[in-house]
């Protein structure tokens, strides 16, 4: 799964990014990541069911070109 990358190398890695990130904010990242993939696939399913409806043009783009 982790290619080349044993458990030591792990280890260090995530020694790591405890120092860089401190205790408190890994669980905020790790909510923001999962958001993330939520949202992207979200996303992905929704232009799979739908793949001819093109998005509704903004309505700046509309002012713009009465102008």
């Amino acid at each position: 799964m982790f290619g080349s990358f044993g458990l030591t190398e792990l280890l260090v890695i995530l020694a790591i990014v405890i120092v860089i990130f401190g205790g408190t904010k890994i669980p905020k990242l790790g909510k923001g990541l999962g958001e993330g993939i939520r949202n992207f696939k979200s996303a992905i399913k929704a232009a799979r069911e739908d793949p001819e409806e093109k998005p509704a043009p903004e309505k700046d783009a509309e002012k713009n070109e009465d102008a």
